[in-house]
């Protein structure tokens, strides 16, 4: 059996040669040829894509649009307009719908408090609408305490109240005052929801 070398790729390789091994050495010559020809290349990440830049009306619109939106001032109430009707209306029409407040006091007092003052100031807005306007302002008290007291009372509450309007500009011919102490209750009953509804200087219209 004769024997040789051979030089493959820089590798010697002694071969015999046998019939039988023919198909075996092919095998061999051709992995080697294979394996010198395939290279192992890393797979290469594709590279993301960078983000577009942002437009110029979504950088005008973020840069405009406000972080909250401003509260709505609160507006003063419309004033008191006078309407036509009352000029039409009776006496006893109006005192029915009537537009003044009556003014409440504290128990055994003739003291304005500062409910008091606002119901006040509103009804001046009223009347400086109807300067022929008179107006009766009635002195009233609970049912408590003696009859004589109460009209004492009641007296020094419309008198009080008819003072406040003339200090604010009502004319004092405009204002006239009674006292019905505890004659005439708003409410009846003994307690002090029913008190503190008579005690009162109530309007009523007397003239036009």
């Amino acid at each position: 059996m004769r024997k040789t070398t051979v030089n493959f790729l820089g590798t010697d390789f002694s071969i015999r040669y046998v019939k039988r091994n023919y198909v075996i050495l092919s095998m061999i010559l051709a992995g080697l040829l294979g394996s010198s020809c395939v290279r192992n290349t890393p797979p290469v990440e594709p590279e993301a894509p960078e983000p577009p830049p942002p437009s110029a009306s979504a950088a005008i619109v973020s840069e405009e649009r406000p972080e909250s939106l401003p509260e709505a001032p609160l507006l003063p109430p419309p004033p008191f307009e006078p309407e036509d009707e009352f000029q039409s209306r009776t006496l006893e029409e109006i005192n029915r719908d009537t537009p003044l407040q009556p003014v409440f006091f504290g128990y055994d007092s003739s003291e304005l408090n500062s409910i008091a003052v606002t119901a006040i100031s509103a009804n001046v807005d009223i009347l400086e609408n109807f300067p022929t306007w008179v107006i009766t302002i009635e002195g009233h008290c609970d049912e408590r305490g003696t009859p004589e007291y109460n009209l004492g009372l009641g007296e020094r509450r419309a008198l009080v109240v008819r003072e406040y309007l003339v200090e604010l500009g009502i004319a004092t011919s405009q204002l006239r005052t009674v006292s019905y102490g505890k004659e005439f209750p708003f409410e009846s009953g003994e307690t002090e929801q029913s008190w503190s509804a008579n005690r009162r200087a109530h309007f009523v219209i007397t003239a036009q």
